[in-house]
């Protein structure tokens, strides 16, 4: 096949495709233009997912007339004239890419006025060719709709996701930049409906609260620290060890405010909780690196969504060591409390498992034959039709820091850790008992009123009927807050409502990976399981031992991780010099 240029129109939809991989990628452009157009106020207007329509309306400087053309055609732009200013740049769009791209995959419409006009200009493009351009009243700014996106393509609309997804990965990013520029007043309305208004007041402190709610922000930490050497500064929110939740999804990081997703920032967020979390739980936080423009380099992804360090350890420890100092300070002695029942729930009794038949099968021959069990690969799925090999017959020794059943069995002893088990055993009830909603949920005596992200709103949609099923009961009660009136019966947390939370969150995260019902099954029977560190009688030991025997897959938790793992008799032996 001969070399030959390609079409325009065919390379525009190619370089668009760079720029713009769903609506939440044109919203983000956008509200970019806005910030670096000055604008204190920013509304974002969605409908059908943004896939139907999406319209920005600033109050910035405007284009002049003569420049509105110039801005789409593919590299024009304002805010870069040189490579010295490549190499440091302050504003957060610079590329020249963005209107072209959107242009070349929608039908667009942008009015703008500057200060100084007496009138406003508006253009319309239909698939990147102009339609119309003319005089239009408008007040000073500039307001973009983007319609019908990705029509002109429809092998590329069929790959994005459900409208409630694309409207809530929108939600999500609006509410990002409003965490990062309190002091311009952001609204977003979602098919009519206000979905989130910040005051513009300029503290952040309103904005955390217009984004997660008054009670998560009046809890929030503040941070500010710096490097006196290299000049880097952070600023921003953590929450402390107490308020956290099941997936990193609400850890947020901004350099110079640009959003950006950063392992390394990630791991500095966590290494700094070191030994103050829970397993599995991870902090809130939004943080803003401050470094000399020189220092990162912007230009080193299509979407700009990564960045690079050039002093990747200052960055790392910066941050790490300004979130460990706030929460070093701000921890008191813990206050030993008794336990309270969840609201609506007599209180527990003293074994830890007052819902399930205990008496399991025994007697069951060994499965492992002496090795230890492995830890499943990240992508395995949930399949409790498959069976394992059986679980042995164990005796219980005793446990381990609270946290093991140290246990006697064929060829050797056995650890289990009993969370694992505990979780296993729950997930297969689940499972089992799922045709009779009605006998796994526990109504509480008062509703218990939660806040739900945008994402969270979202699973709540996509998995209500099977929330339902396993035990929660649910009620809408304005904008993103929901009433809670029962919970599954096997949960024994103290908190409801965090639970919940919790258990969007997993579902979330892992739901891409397995199984949905499954995945929310573990879910529940995490938070209903009992937990390391919880003193077990050794009927309780016993009881759970034959439980676990009885399962179809007694080996690993619903998540994967092992339940026991074996030393054999012979490697004992061998360890002690008997053999």
């Amino acid at each position: 096949m001969p070399i030959k240029v390609l079409p325009a129109d065919l390379a525009g939809k190619i370089a668009a495709g760079e720029v713009v991989e769903r609506p939440a990628s044109v919203v983000k452009e956008l509200v970019e233009n806005s910030l670096d157009a000055g604008a204190s106020q920013i509304t974002v207007e969605i409908q059908g997912g943004g896939i139907q329509q999406i319209r920005i309306t600033d109050d910035g400087c405007g284009i002049p007339v003569d420049q509105v053309e110039l801005a789409f055609q593919r590299h024009a732009t304002s805010k870069l004239d040189s490579q010295e200013q490549l190499e440091a740049m302050s504003t957060l769009g610079f590329r020249g890419e963005a209107l072209p791209s959107m242009a070349a995959v929608s039908n667009l419409i942008l009015t703008t006025r500057p200060a100084e006009a007496e009138a406003g200009h508006t253009v319309h493009l239909e698939w990147g060719t102009f339609t119309h351009s003319g005089p239009q009243g408008a007040a000073v700014g500039t307001s973009v709709t983007v319609s019908d996106l990705f029509g002109n393509l429809p092998a590329r609309r069929k790959f994005l996701r459900t409208i409630s997804t694309e409207t809530s990965r929108v939600q999500e990013l609006v509410s990002r930049y409003a965490l990062a520029y309190p002091q311009t007043r952001f609204q977003l309305a979602v098919d009519g409906k206000q979905q989130l208004l910040t005051s513009g007041s300029g503290s952040p402190k309103d904005a955390l609260a217009a984004v997660y709610g008054a009670d998560v922000a009046e809890q929030m930490l503040d941070v500010h620290g710096e490097d006196a050497e290299s000049g880097y500064r952070v600023d921003g929110f953590i929450s402390p060890p107490g308020l956290n939740r099941a997936n990193r999804t609400h850890m947020t990081f901004f350099v110079n405010r640009r959003w950006i997703q950063s392992r390394m920032l990630s791991f500095a967020l966590e290494e700094a909780y070191h030994g103050l979390l829970p397993e599995r739980r991870f902090p809130l936080a939004a943080l803003n690196l401050d470094i000399p423009y020189s220092q990162v380099d912007v230009n080193s992804h299509p979407s700009k969504r990564e960045i690079r360090f050039h002093q990747e350890g200052k960055a790392f420890s910066t941050l790490q060591r300004a979130v460990r100092a706030v929460l070093v300070a701000d921890s008191p002695v813990p206050q030993m409390r008794p336990p309270s029942p969840i609201p609506g729930q007599e209180a527990a009794a003293p074994s830890f498992f007052p819902r399930i038949s205990f008496g399991g099968q025994s007697g069951r021959g060994p499965g492992s034959g002496g090795h230890a069990v492995p830890y499943p690969a990240q992508s395995q799925t949930f399949d409790p039709a498959t069976p394992r090999p059986a679980a042995p017959a164990l005796k219980v020794v005793g446990q381990l820091k609270l946290t093991y059943i140290v246990a006697e069995g064929p060829e050797g002893m056995f650890l289990v850790d009993q969370h694992a088990a505990h979780e296993r055993v729950l997930f297969d009830r689940l499972r089992q008992d799922s045709p009779t909603k009605g006998s796994l949920s526990q109504p509480l005596l008062e509703p218990v009123t939660v806040e739900l992200s945008p994402a969270q709103v979202d699973v709540l949609r996509e998995h209500g009927g099977h929330l339902e099923d396993y035990g929660f009961a649910v009620e809408h009660f304005g904008d993103n807050s929901y009433l809670l009136r029962a919970v599954p019966a096997i949960f024994t947390s103290q908190d409801p409502g965090k639970s919940l939370l919790d258990v969007l969150d997993m579902v979330a995260f892992e739901g891409l990976l397995r199984q949905q019902e499954d995945v929310l099954a573990a879910s529940i029977a995490c938070h209903g399981a009992i937990r390391a560190g919880k003193s077990l009688t050794e009927g309780e030991m016993r009881a759970l031992l034959e439980q676990l025997e009885a399962a179809e897959n007694p080996h690993t938790c619903p998540h994967g991780r092992p339940t026991m793992i074996h030393f054999s008799s012979s490697h004992m032996e061998r360890e002690f010099g008997r053999r």
